[in-house]
């Protein structure tokens, strides 16, 4: 499947599918725990980031590379958004993915593969569902990633300054269902 064929295809769908150069990969769905803590890292962002950066939720498809179309669990741009075919993201700054068992390979290899090739984006951030913890990928001046981890009691800060609480994030939230 073309690129553009899987753009037509998927706007007709009801489920999400993701696109790697030519295969095309349903998306399953989330269970209660990674929905709660998709919701309050985005809510957080949005708190922290209000005026200035527009948050998105999981239902944002984003153009990782050249033939690879994905849903990050919560997409961030600061400044002007760069929309391609009408409703693809092509110039996130901020990218989160909640870490489940089954995506975690995929979020921490191939799908963190393609979020290194946009030039837009300054921070990849990764949240456990496991445990209190959250890990952050920022973008240095020279271009290179650095990484840095938290865990409760602890916090992170993004490249533009932004912090996330990890008590904050996890809060109520481990008692529910996860993955």
């Amino acid at each position: 499947m073309s690129p553009e064929e899987y753009l037509a295809w998927e706007r007709q769908q009801e489920e999400k599918h993701e696109y790697f150069e030519g295969e095309v990969y349903a998306m399953a769905g989330g269970s209660a725990r990674h929905n709660r803590l998709s919701l309050k890292v985005g809510v957080a962002l949005e708190n922290a980031l209000a005026g200035r950066c527009h948050v998105l939720s999981s239902d944002q498809r984003v153009r990782s590379r050249e033939r690879r179309y994905v849903y990050p669990d919560v997409s961030v741009v600061c400044g002007a958004l760069e929309i391609e075919h009408g409703d693809v993201l092509v110039n996130p700054t901020i990218v989160v993915e909640i870490l489940s068992s089954t995506t975690e390979q995929y979020d921490r290899g191939l799908k963190w593969d393609g979020y290194q090739a946009l030039p837009s984006l300054t921070d990849y951030v990764l949240v456990s569902q496991d445990r209190a913890h959250i890990e952050h990928f920022g973008r240095a001046p020279d271009g290179r990633w650095i990484y840095t981890s938290a865990n409760a009691g602890e916090r992170i800060t993004l490249t533009g300054g932004t912090v996330l609480d990890v008590d904050a994030i996890f809060a109520g939230v481990l008692e529910l269902p996860g993955s």
